[in-house]
């Protein structure tokens, strides 16, 4: 498969304390760029969640966002800590005796005193397993995100690689003739002005400009380099740079073929073909 570098997914899963919600986003980026936003309780998980989606992705710009929300006690649960709460009163009762202005501290204060509930505190170690779990899940979202940008990515590359077979194929017949004509018309012009150097001289200086203009190189290595484009398409895979390449090679060809140009036809051909070969090198700044 064809990926982009550009996807999105998100994942919530529920578990004994609450709820781990993990969010994945990527744009286009020369390398692999991580970007993590994890709540200070789940840090410790960071370094296996880096490990875990650099096995599924080669470049892109990713933001990792992990976040856990602690559940609701229901009434029914709530179990005071009565050591704590007859801590808190005898420290109530100190402080109001060396401070009689202070006021007695309210019941919401009490309630919400850590751990007055309990062990408040979450058990990392068992939370990491929960939250690869879900970051995997999270992942074979995110990466058939990028999968099914990445099929239209190449749809609009394959659609621009026919056209310019097209364009090829259009022009390549008529360039021997136009050649020709030309290169006749230049040696016409060449008598008129010269007149006391011999036909055959002129001949071939003619034929010597003709091998300089001749351009069935460029339009073979244009068609090779297409080839390559669809082959590397069909391939899949981690195949930007390499189609980055390809696109450099093929603006290459293009310009030595508008260089080489004496006749109007190759001009616009050359012309048509760069403006195609940049349309397709928008596309592929956007694959993995």
């Amino acid at each position: 498969m064809i990926y982009s570098m550009t996807g999105y997914a998100a994942r919530t899963r529920d578990v004994e304390s609450g709820a781990l919600h993990i969010e994945l986003k990527s744009v286009n980026s020369r390398y692999l760029d991580f970007h993590f936003r994890i709540c200070e309780e789940l840090r410790a998980v960071e370094p296996a969640l880096r490990e875990l989606i650099g096995t599924r992705l080669s470049r892109g710009k990713v933001e990792c966002r992990l976040n856990f929300v602690p559940a609701t006690v229901r009434a029914q649960q709530l179990n005071l800590n009565t050591e704590l709460l007859e801590r808190l009163k005898t420290f109530d009762l100190q402080v109001r005796n060396e401070m009689p202005q202070a006021l007695p501290m309210a019941v919401s204060d009490v309630l919400r005193w850590p751990g007055m509930f309990g062990d408040d505190t979450l058990d990392i170690a068992a939370l990491i397993p929960a939250c690869l779990a879900v970051a995997k899940e999270a992942l074979e979202d995110f990466a058939n995100s990028r999968s099914r940008e990445g099929e239209k990515l190449a749809a609009v590359i394959l659609e621009r690689v026919a056209r310019m077979r097209d364009l090829v194929r259009e022009v390549a017949p008529r360039i021997p003739a136009a050649q020709a004509a030309f290169q006749e018309k230049l040696r016409q012009r060449l008598l008129d002005a010269v007149n006391a150097v011999d036909d055959e001289r002129i001949r071939q200086e003619v034929a010597v400009f003709a091998v300089r203009i001749d351009v069935a190189e460029e339009i073979a290595r244009l068609s090779t380099h297409l080839d390559e484009v669809e082959r590397v398409l069909k391939t899949g895979g981690a195949s930007g740079k390499r189609l980055d390449f390809l696109m450099q090679e093929l603006n290459r060809e293009a310009n030595t073929l508008g260089s080489k140009s004496v006749v109007t036809e190759v001009s616009q051909t050359a012309m048509e073909l760069k403006l195609l070969i940049e349309q397709m090198r928008e596309q592929i700044q956007n694959l993995e």
